[in-house]
């Protein structure tokens, strides 16, 4: 009986450069099938799973509509008492000087930093050493204590003069009543205020490159028009965010001055729950007309912000795609373009 042998020659193992064709034709290698770098750039993106993202959203909405529940389920809040009280007289007198305050410091304010400031820009030693010493000395000292200083400044100068220095008085005037608490509230809070401001008009004209005012005095504009057409619109963008950031940290220091009975907005409710004991609601009052107020002041910030940066916007780019009407995706796909670009042409020089 006789078997079939076995066919025992060694098979040619698979190769990776052959790839699976059709019967009878030749085989392609791998590397010429991989795709072109137009249908990579053309394949649409499957985004990344983030699990942890969605999770992490999921307890804030849980724990934000807890909060709201309790805020509006909690009859300690006594919101009825807070409707009721939210346009008094008083409330409103004491929310009109909280303005009138905090608007009147800040011009000052700002309008004295900005003459500090000039004087640490400038090239005189002295002047320099003034202007540091100043800021420094004003931001070491607490606004509350500054505030106190001012309203007791009579315990320390029962009289101010004019006249000669170290010579002869024309004037003098006794101190005693002199400084109100208004006064003394506008006076603390400005020279507050002119020391941080300095400090923000200081790093914005720094923030210019020094190179635009070369250039600029080199083609024979005078100083003062090179920083008011050159430097100052550069140095705004960087000027204006941190002075918003000021006015609205301003706008809640205005607090402070109810500690020397100046009849702010909190004093106001503050006279109103002495009477009555209704603590709670007083203060939610005082802390939604705050709430209003700085979203206002936000907003406005916003829109101050959006003005000066649109130069900016249009020297990157990025401006001018978002008028176009192009997406992130249209701007990144045609950036990308040009790498392919560039990697083909060094393949070819290689």
């Amino acid at each position: 009986m006789t078997t079939a042998k076995e066919d025992r020659t060694p098979k040619e193992p698979p190769t990776p450069e052959r790839s699976r064709a059709a019967p009878g034709d030749p085989p392609v290698p791998v590397l010429d099938r991989r795709p072109s770098d137009e249908q990579l750039l053309a394949a649409r993106l499957v985004p990344l799973r983030r699990p942890g993202q969605w999770v992490s959203a999921v307890v804030l909405l849980v724990l934000f509509a807890m909060l709201v529940h309790t805020l509006l389920t909690n009859d300690r809040f006594q919101w009825d008492v807070v409707g009721r009280y939210f346009t008094r007289a008083p409330i409103l007198h004491g929310l009109a000087l909280t303005l009138w305050l905090t608007a009147a410091v800040m011009a000052s304010g700002y309008l004295l930093g900005v003459g500090i400031a000039a004087m640490r820009l400038s090239g005189n030693r002295v002047l320099r050493a003034l202007s540091f010493g100043y800021v420094w000395i004003v931001r070491s000292v607490p606004p509350l204590v500054q505030l106190l200083f001012w309203y007791e400044l009579a315990s320390l100068y029962p009289t101010l003069s004019l006249g000669i220095p170290f010579g002869r008085e024309f004037v003098t005037f006794r101190t005693a009543h002199m400084f109100s608490g208004v006064l003394a509230a506008y006076v603390g809070l400005t020279l507050d205020v002119a020391a941080f401001s300095a400090e923000i008009v200081r790093g914005g004209v720094l923030s210019v490159d020094r190179g635009q005012t070369e250039a600029a005095q080199a083609l024979g504009l005078g100083r003062s028009r090179v920083f008011r057409r050159i430097v100052l619109p550069q140095a705004m963008p960087a000027i204006v965010p941190a002075s918003g950031n000021l006015l609205i940290g301003l706008l809640k220091a205005t607090s402070i001055v109810s500690v020397i009975a100046v009849q702010d907005l909190l004093y106001s409710a503050q006279l109103i729950y002495n009477q009555n004991f209704l603590i709670v609601p007083l203060l939610l009052v005082a802390t939604i007309w705050y709430v209003v107020l700085t979203t206002l002041l936000s907003v406005g910030q916003h829109y101050v912000e959006r003005h000066y940066a649109r130069g900016r916007r249009g020297a990157g780019g990025g401006g001018g795609a978002a008028r176009a009407g192009r997406g992130v995706w249209d701007v990144a796909r045609a950036n990308l373009s040009l790498f392919g670009a560039t990697r083909r042409d060094l393949a070819g020089l290689s």
